[in-house]
């Protein structure tokens, strides 16, 4: 899976907006949306969201985590935790990244909020780097990895697997009695 099969999965979420037009509601596939009035709250997937912004049919609420003082809480939380902090959503870095380009004239302290969602990113990605190291170095079997997001995973998910059949492909030419003419 690349990153923009993980951003079509992220554009599922459901996002409050706040349209500026009236329609009845609409039948989906994927569920029923609406009805739309103007200034009432609705929740719509952020693919629609993102849409009517682009046609100036709506304005996007942030999110109640893309705030400046939820995502500072999160951050000083990942840096002390040795393991992964819960996320309060599994998509938040490709969210973010969507809402802040198309709809950042809706979010307040856009890009305060972009640095702050970086910094918690880069705090995950260098705990995931150190793990998977401690775990090949350890000649790990298997390993728990709570709280990831599939973005985080989908990151690390080539090196270690390169990495986890390379060692197989050791262990087993080392081990007495294995035919090590086998090329795996």
């Amino acid at each position: 899976m690349d990153p923009s099969e993980v951003e079509f999965l992220a554009e599922k979420e459901m996002v409050t907006i706040i349209p500026n037009f009236s329609l009845d509601k609409i039948y989906l596939i994927g569920g029923d949306l609406g009805p739309f009035n103007p200034g009432l709250p609705v929740d719509v997937p952020v693919w629609l969201a993102l849409n009517l912004k682009q046609r100036q049919k709506c304005r996007i609420v942030p999110p109640d985590w893309m705030d400046v003082g939820k995502l500072e809480e999160i951050k000083e939380l990942e840096s002390k935790e040795e393991t992964f902090a819960p996320i309060p959503s599994p998509y938040y870095m490709e969210l973010t990244k969507m809402l802040l380009n198309h709809a950042s004239d809706n979010i307040p302290k856009a890009d305060e909020i972009r640095t702050l969602v970086k910094d918690i990113w880069d705090t995950r990605v260098a705990k995931l780097r150190l793990s998977a190291d401690s775990f090949i170095s350890q000649l790990e079997a298997h390993a728990k990895l709570d709280n990831l997001t599939l973005m985080e995973i989908n990151t690390t998910r080539t090196f270690l697997l390169d990495s986890l059949n390379c060692m197989y492909k050791l262990r087993t030419n080392l081990q007495p009695g294995s035919d090590k003419s086998n090329d795996y």
